[in-house]
């Protein structure tokens, strides 16, 4: 049986090594800070993340940042909290973030 300290390892590294490019920043950074944190149904829904396609997650990410859902309900949770870390950030920061999509720029 995998240990806790092993699964952690195991899903930062796969976390950093997706494939695409924009899923490492997005995971690597989550998965650095918040993985540790997350209880054991989202670890077990971000290990079901792992399995998912880039280009999929990549989606479901970017629809995230503009207040969309959507991907797998069964995923949903962590999802939410995976977008919130990455793009929280720049929720409040208009000045600094620019390429924000059109229909959520302040008028």
């Amino acid at each position: 049986m995998e240990s806790d300290e092993i699964r952690l390892k195991r899903l930062r590294m796969r976390s950093w090594r997706r494939g695409m490019k924009e899923m490492d920043l997005i995971l690597g950074p989550f998965a650095d800070s918040e993985l540790a944190s997350l209880s054991g149904d989202l670890l077990a829904q971000y290990e079901q993340v792992m399995s998912e396609n880039d280009q999929d997650l990549y989606r479901w990410m970017v629809a995230r940042a503009r207040g969309e859902r959507e991907g797998p309900a069964e995923i949903s949770a962590v999802l939410d909290v995976i977008a919130a870390s990455a793009f929280g950030q720049f929720g409040a920061d208009s000045e600094h973030f620019k390429n924000m999509p059109q229909k959520m720029r302040p008028d």
